[in-house]
């Protein structure tokens, strides 16, 4: 790991590189410690191997690291169980991921919200809204803790109790959190329970190159991508071109015809784009392109108290929602978003007519 992360530190080394690297060296610490000619034996093109001869001489793998750990800052390889099933599934996915909070995080099912910086009351309104429904059912919010929307999204899931994980397009230590305005959050997303994430070594400065790569990972992560509200030129929208690209959900609330800020939104759903009025618009289509048995062993959770409560009243015999809802007291939309997790986990079954079975 100590080896990895030095590596990574110098421009021109990225995931294809350090597999290269893995599969020509038995360790990281080997391919570190190699000569130019044994870089280019590797399958390293000459100019980036003789960088990385000359740019280690001022690095220290012990000193990246302990800065590394001062600052909580976990590491997880492709190979690690924590590692994000949904996110192998993406072209090139990173070989090494940052993380800094609970790893827990990352074995729930995860829903990204993005959107635009600018944002109308309409728009905070909607995603607040979003965020809340979206993690009382169970799902992690994802976002990139960027000003605006990414940032109501992160404070909806935690003012629900919820889990969200941000994303960011820098290294995680306290002094790279960009952007600043947003360090208070990202603390109150670890403190409660959440988490921060980036592919970028220490010390990596958020510049206009990593904020793409941030919105792969974000769309990577999760199941599908909801855009709340978004202007035609924000940066959300590659959120959303990489949840296509990856054979993800999109989903778009539809704003005002006449709001600059609702144009990139609304012409989403012109396009494709799943039109969202409600949480049951995510839930159905989650429900309906997810199978049980594509969600991996490592993502499965825990029972909460109210998916404990569905689960002690289902059986082998079909229950009605309605049955559920009286017998739980649990109001129609959280039962919705239960059931769908719960789906997802395996432990049951949709059998039509909204009657449900348990596994």
């Amino acid at each position: 790991m100590k080896y990895l992360n030095a590596l990574l530190t110098i421009d021109g080394v990225g995931n294809q590189k350090i597999s290269l690297l893995l599969n020509h060296f038995e360790t990281a610490q080997q391919a570190w410690e190699a000569s130019a000619a044994e870089l280019v034996q590797a399958g390293l093109l000459p100019k980036l191997a003789d960088l990385i001869v000359e740019k280690r001489k001022s690095i220290n793998p012990d000193e990246l690291w302990e800065k590394i750990n001062k600052e909580n800052i976990k590491l997880i390889t492709i190979q690690d169980e924590d590692y994000p099933e949904l996110l192998k599934q993406i072209p090139a996915p990173p070989y090494l991921l940052y993380a800094k909070g609970n790893l827990d995080c990352l074995k729930m099912p995860m829903i990204s919200i993005v959107g635009s910086r600018k944002f109308t009351p309409y728009g905070q309104q909607m995603t607040t809204n979003f965020a809340k429904e979206l993690s009382q059912a169970g799902f992690c919010i994802v976002s990139g803790l960027a000003l605006g929307i990414d940032a109501i999204a992160h404070c909806g899931a935690l003012d629900a109790n919820g889990k969200t994980i941000a994303v960011l397009g820098n290294s995680l230590d306290d002094i790279n959190i960009y952007p600043r305005n947003n360090f208070a959050l990202a603390q109150e997303i670890i403190a409660k329970g959440g988490l921060l994430l980036s592919e970028f070594p220490v010390p990596t400065h958020a510049n206009v190159g990593t904020f793409p790569m941030r919105n792969r990972i974000v769309a990577g992560l999760s199941y599908g991508t909801l855009v709340t509200e978004a202007a035609q030129e924000s940066g959300s929208l590659i959120t959303a071109n990489f949840a296509v690209e990856f054979n993800r959900e999109v989903f778009a609330v539809p704003g005002n015809i006449s709001s600059l800020q609702s144009e990139g939104a609304n012409n989403l759903i012109k396009k494709g784009a799943k039109m969202t009025t409600s949480i049951s618009d995510v839930l159905e289509e989650i429900r309906f392109q997810t199978q049980p048995q594509q969600i991996p062993a490592a993502a499965l959770i825990e029972l909460n108290d109210e998916e404990e409560k569905v689960m002690h009243i289902l059986s082998t015999e079909p229950t009605h929602i309605d049955i559920i809802h009286k017998l739980t007291k649990l109001e129609t939309s959280t039962i919705s978003g239960i059931l769908v997790v719960l789906e997802i986990k395996g432990a049951i079954k949709n059998i039509g007519g909204q009657n449900y079975i348990r596994l």
